[in-house]
């Protein structure tokens, strides 16, 4: 697989002013990583495959519906996989005490603004499996990414960015999930009766395998607290031909990609 991609992330200012009905007293340790992020929208990837990276995507051209369906499952597995947590994601803002505040009663603070993040990823040479290529491009992005100094300025009544580098906050990620897509080759069909075909699981296969497979799976996982790795997601599509142990088997070489993942984004 020779796919090729580049991804960037742009963070933009979302005043909580702005938003129709915030979280009250902004996102807690108990809320839902998931239905916050997709509420507010604050992670918005999107994949542009109209760059010229294969001869069925040509530039200038609308997005297709690989590109959309690429952009859909990555922003899926963004939420599920609690790769940030939205108070990373906050500009906080701590009230001064009034005349009205009881003696016991500590300084309030509300959450003024949130960052979100545009997460683009440009496909610059297309040869199959593009949803692992991306999901890479994604996280080593993310491992990069670094938000400037921002806080509420009341008289201004206007959030504040500081220009200076060293100011700057590095942004964490909460986990590492990785992804190992598979396309199974089958000699079934019609004209044979069940069970006298073979079939073949392809791990990263390229373009020219793609096309001749109609049954794909994509396993991700994500690392347990205590050791070893868990299931975040398994998407299946097409046919029927992989039964329980060659699942086993592609999860088991999931796992074995994430240990190549950790070691790789880690040094970086």
């Amino acid at each position: 697989m020779q796919t090729a991609d580049v991804c960037g992330v742009r963070a933009e200012i979302l005043l909580a002013s702005d938003i129709p009905h915030p979280p009250k007293d902004g996102p807690r340790k108990d809320d839902n990583m998931q239905d916050l992020m997709e509420e507010l929208g604050l992670l918005v990837p999107n994949v542009e495959l109209s760059t010229g990276c294969s001869p069925a995507h040509l530039p200038g051209n609308p997005p297709g519906s690989q590109a959309q369906s690429l952009s859909y499952r990555i922003n899926s597995l963004l939420n599920e996989s609690n790769l940030i947590s939205p108070t990373d994601l906050t500009i906080q803002y701590t009230e001064p005490p009034t005349e009205d505040d009881l003696p016991d009663e500590g300084p309030k603070t509300v959450v003024k603004a949130y960052w979100t993040l545009y997460i683009d990823i440009l496909c610059i040479a297309l040869d199959g499996n593009a949803f692992d290529a991306a999901w890479a491009a994604v996280l080593a992005a993310l491992q990069n990414t670094t938000l400037p100094n921002a806080w509420w300025d009341a008289d201004r009544e206007a959030i504040l960015c500081s220009p200076m580098t060293a100011d700057a906050r590095k942004l964490p990620l909460q986990t590492l999930p990785a992804a190992l897509s598979f396309a199974i080759f089958s000699t079934q069909s019609a004209l044979k009766q069940r069970g006298q075909g073979e079939s073949w699981i392809l791990a990263d296969p390229d373009g020219f395998e793609e096309d001749l497979c109609q049954e794909t799976l994509t396993v991700a996982v994500v690392p347990k607290k205590g050791k070893g790795t868990a299931i975040l997601r398994l998407d299946k599509s097409g046919g029927s031909v992989i039964g329980r142990e060659s699942l086993k088997r592609c999860i088991r070489m999931a796992e074995d990609r994430w240990s190549v993942w950790e070691s790789v984004l880690r040094e970086r």
